[in-house]
This record gives structure tokens, C-alpha cells and sequence, in this order.
């Protein structure tokens, strides 16, 4: 198993539709010159840019956080170009990019420098094989002061590893529950 270049990033993104919308270089800028956050095709990954549809966790309901029983008046919806998190809180987005895993892939997710030094801490979980749909993105606060995240910038990393040999069952064979999601998709059981 080997990790993908941007040579291969381009490639699968222009003949399999593995990412769209795609971006074949890094931007860091804006139209009108302003810095972002870097988003776009990097030599060994790509890093994805944060929608402007987030769920803020709020703790309002004093509900208890179950996975298999998750109660969605959890979450605040906010549709904005930035989202601040509470101190010790989370919230959920999704990136802007579809993506479409081929069969032989599997792509992990890490946050990018910018957010972790500011101690927000971007958490998915691997792009299976087949997988394909908006990843939910979980950004995690662990600072004690309010935390901005920043709509079509980037906050992300994808890294694509491919193995030499397919997997006997994808995640499209196993019919996975977050199968083709769009929008943020909450736990589902």
C-alpha cells in the first residue's frame, strides 16, 4: 500500500470524477487578494474546504450524547461564512468537496496545522473503499475560548492510500449506512 501523489490525485479526479468540485492546485488567495486558508491538490494529499452549513452541539436540552439513540435537538443549525464553537464544544460541517473512493483506495482525513495549533481538532473517520457522499467533518474546541472556523477555506487533509490488491468487499457491497450522504449526516444506527 502506497501513498498517492498529486500527479495520481489529478488523474483519478479528472477521469473517475474521485473529487468534485476539484481545485488542481493550492489556492491561497482569494478574488479580491485576501489570504485564506489553503485548500486544493498538495504533493501527497488534498486538502478540502468546510461548506457554510454547520451544527453547533449545544447542551440546551441537557440530553444525554448516545450514538445509537441520537437526539438531533442537540445541534444549533447555522448557515454562515464562519462558525464559532463554544469553548469544550464541537461541531459538525461537511466538506464542499463529493468525493468517490475507488475500490482499490482508502483515505484518511487529518487536520490541518493552521486549526491544531489553535487548538481545534478535526476528526473523520477513513473514506472506505467505494465510499462516496459529503464527508461530515467534526471540529472539536478544546480550548476554553470560543473557536472560528471559516466556510470555503481549507481544514483539511485527505491522504489516499492505495493497496495492491482489491478489497473482496467495499463499502458499496456492504450497502454502509453514510453511503452517497449529503449534507452534515448525523450518527445513524
Amino acid at each position: 500500500m502506497s501513498i498517492k501523489s498529486d500527479k495520481w490525485i489529478r488523474r483519478m479526479a479528472a477521469s473517475q470524477g474521485m473529487i468534485e468540485p476539484f481545485e488542481p492546485g493550492q489556492v491561497r488567495q482569494n478574488v479580491s487578494g485576501g489570504r485564506l486558508i489553503s485548500y486544493g491538490t498538495s504533493s501527497y494529499g488534498y486538502d478540502v474546504r468546510c461548506a457554510d452549513e454547520f451544527k453547533v452541539f449545544t447542551n440546551i436540552n441537557s440530553t444525554i450524547v448516545d450514538p445509537k439513540a441520537f437526539d438531533p435537538k442537540s445541534f444549533v443549525d447555522i448557515k454562515s461564512e464562519v462558525c464559532i464553537i463554544p469553548p469544550n464544544s464541537f461541531a459538525l460541517a461537511r466538506t464542499v468537496e463529493y468525493f468517490r473512493i475507488p475500490r482499490s483506495v482508502l483515505t484518511v482525513c487529518l487536520g490541518k496545522s493552521t486549526y491544531a495549533r489553535c487548538g481545534i481538532i478535526v476528526n473523520v473517520t477513513p473514506l472506505e473503499p467505494e465510499w462516496e457522499g459529503h464527508v461530515t467533518l467534526e471540529f472539536s474546541n478544546t480550548t476554553p475560548l470560543p473557536a472560528k472556523i471559516y466556510a470555503n477555506e481549507g481544514v483539511a487533509q485527505m491522504l489516499f492510500f492505495e493497496s495492491d490488491e482489491e478489497c473482496e468487499t467495499s463499502y458499496a457491497d456492504r450497502g454502509g449506512k453514510y453511503q452517497g450522504q449529503l449534507g452534515v449526516t448525523l450518527p445513524r444506527t
